[in-house]
Parts: C-alpha cells; sequence; structure tokens
C-alpha cells in the first residue's frame, strides 16, 4: 500500500500541485502551455500494470479537464498537453535490459525525439494542442512534418518496435459542451 501511495502522491498529487502554483503565474501572462508526461487513455495500456496506469492516467485526466477549463475561461494563450513516446526510449529505466542483452537496443530511441516532440508542442498554437494527449513521434509527423526518424534510433539502421497503437480512442462525447448547471464546489 505504500508504494501505491507513492505512486499517486508522485504522479497525481505532485503533478497538481505543480500546476496549482503555475497557473496564477499563467494567467497574469495570458499565455503558456504545461507539457504532462502521461499516456494516452485506452484499455491496453492498464494491463499488468494497473496501480501504475491509475496514476498516469490521472494526469491524463489533470489535462483533459484543465483543457475544458482553459478554453471555458477564455484562455485561448493557455495549453495542457500530455506527452507519451510511441517506441521505448532509451533511459535509465530501460538500461537494465541493454546491460543484460544489448540486443534490446535495436528497439530504443534517443531521448531527444522527446525533447524535439516537446519543443514542436511549445511552438504549436495553444487553441491546436490544448487538451490533446500525444505520442512523440505521431505529433511530430503531423505538427513538425517529421518523416524520416532514423536519426533518433539508439542502433543506426535499426526501427525500433512501437508500443504504442497506431489509433487511439476519441474521448469526445456528443454532449460535450452542455455542462448543465455550473456550480463552483470550491464555494460549497
Amino acid at each position: 500500500m505504500k508504494r501505491f501511495q507513492l505512486m499517486q502522491r508522485v504522479n497525481v498529487e505532485g503533478l497538481y500541485g505543480a500546476v496549482q502554483a503555475a497557473l496564477p503565474h499563467l494567467k497574469r501572462e495570458g499565455a503558456g502551455r504545461i507539457v504532462v508526461v502521461c499516456p494516452p487513455i485506452y484499455s491496453r495500456f492498464f494491463r499488468g500494470k494497473t496501480a501504475y496506469a491509475m496514476g498516469k492516467v490521472g494526469m491524463s485526466v489533470l489535462v483533459k479537464g484543465l483543457a475544458m477549463d482553459f478554453e471555458r475561461e477564455g484562455l485561448n494563450g493557455m495549453a495542457v498537453v500530455g506527452i507519451w513516446p510511441a517506441a521505448a526510449i532509451e533511459s535509465a529505466a530501460t538500461e537494465r535490459f541493454t546491460r543484460k542483452d544489448p540486443s534490446h537496443a535495436k528497439d530504443l530511441r534517443k531521448p531527444t525525439i522527446f525533447s524535439d516532440a516537446i519543443l514542436a508542442m511549445l511552438r504549436t498554437p495553444a487553441p491546436v494542442i490544448n487538451g490533446q494527449l500525444e505520442l512523440d513521434e505521431d505529433f511530430l509527423r503531423k505538427q513538425a512534418g517529421v518523416t524520416d526518424f532514423s536519426k533518433y534510433a539508439v542502433v543506426p539502421g535499426s526501427s525500433p518496435r512501437r508500443i504504442m497503437p497506431a489509433e487511439l480512442p476519441d474521448l469526445t462525447v456528443k454532449e460535450q459542451d452542455d455542462e448543465g448547471m455550473r456550480i463552483d464546489s470550491s464555494k460549497l
């Protein structure tokens, strides 16, 4: 239970606290981006890692909900967006696999794919990315026109295996804009 609570405190509470601290400054400027490392919401992500997925998807829910709040409040210069890797990225976490079996490196991309995608997000107009849960590769392809991803392969000439689905679900519903009666729960 302690490990589960720590995961939730770091992922969900940590993000919520950081956003809460940053929002007054962003609102004063009327512009800014919040980029969150969180996955698109889809069923396969939960398999085999439910406790971890609960925290990460909680972060994704914050992205979707805060984006709706930005729109509702007319904060068109602000955006919150989620980013997640489409293929495994070389990191301290993947090092334990490549140390045991160096052939695993062929399925890894360099971290620069992530930083390039984030830089592209910072250049993209807020209304285009606000509330999106993006995959690094797909975002670079769609918004930055990148078609050759070979420079990101850890092993030159390899094609890292994509670990994310090619198509993700759309979470909107027909009645999305019908909020009903709006109540400020902080004043209840």
